[in-house]
Parts: C-alpha cells; sequence; structure tokens
C-alpha cells in the first residue's frame, strides 16, 4: 500500500513518545475523566505508536509530495527585476 518514509531510529522515537503521551492520557483519564486535554494526548499518542509500528508518515508523504512539485517547475523564465 504505501512504503514506509520513515527511518527505523524514527519509528523507535515515535513509538517511545507514543506510549508515553498514550499513558500518561490514560492515567489522566482515570483521575479526571471529563478533561479534553488527556483525551487528546491519548489520540496522539496511539496515531504515533501507529506511525511507528507502520513506519509511514503522513505529514513526511505530503511534504515530500510538495518538495517533488516545487522541484520539477521551471524558474528558468522568471526575471526577478
Amino acid at each position: 500500500m504505501f512504503k514506509p518514509n520513515i527511518g527505523t531510529l524514527n519509528a523507535l522515537i515515535r513509538i517511545t513518545g507514543g506510549l508515553i503521551l498514550l499513558s500518561w492520557g490514560t492515567a489522566q483519564l482515570v483521575k479526571r475523566p471529563y478533561r479534553n486535554f488527556p483525551l487528546i494526548s491519548v489520540m496522539a499518542g496511539a496515531m504515533k505508536v501507529a506511525e511507528g509500528i507502520t513506519r509511514f508518515c503522513p505529514v513526511v508523504f505530503l511534504y515530500e509530495e510538495r518538495v517533488q512539485e516545487h522541484e520539477e517547475d521551471d524558474y528558468s523564465n522568471i526575471n526577478p527585476s
């Protein structure tokens, strides 16, 4: 489906950070279940763990696609003055 676009070390860092966010958010939700910030951190942590496991980051994919698009443009006909 999608090719991995992050390295192994980056994936391990994402998994570690994601599990930290996930555990912190879960512990906060147990204390105060009606707060929004711990819920957002749980969702962000789960997303980072998934990115680390699949080694695919949609933000990196979009950035690389945009950079590739700009490299294909020909700026030789533009007059800077």
